[in-house]
């Protein structure tokens, strides 16, 4: 069965992408914080990686002939920072309530953006 809405605008979630990706390289310490600890190597590494991904996939997004790539490399991008969303709601165990609940929140929030991806993917 078909979605008979038509695929959503690229340019929100491109924009999105983009300003993040950015903020890797501008303010890259909180981007070091939420690194999970299982991966090898370095924090700063892993935060350039997932930042200069971020730019790529705007870019694909933001190119109507790269769109439906674009769409299916969010959807997996998103996919997987989820575990450093994770990591920030699991570390912020001890801060306020409001902020606890604001690290939570980043959780289910993949589900829309990886929801969006597909739908911009499949045009």
């Amino acid at each position: 069965m078909t979605d008979p809405r038509p695929a959503p605008s690229a340019a929100p979630l491109a924009a999105l992408l983009a300003v993040a990706g950015a903020a890797h390289f501008l303010a890259p310490g909180p981007f070091d914080a939420i690194v999970p600890h299982a991966l090898p190597g370095r924090a700063r590494t892993w935060t350039y990686l997932s930042g200069a991904a971020e730019l790529a996939v705007a870019a694909t997004l933001a190119a109507p002939r790269t769109r439906r790539t674009g769409g299916l490399l969010a959807a997996g991008l998103f996919a997987a920072v989820l575990p450093a969303n994770i990591q920030m709601a699991l570390d912020w165990h001890d801060k306020a309530p409001a902020l606890r609940a604001a690290a939570w929140s980043r959780v289910p929030l993949q589900v829309p953006l990886i929801t969006r991806s597909l739908r911009i993917a499949r045009g």
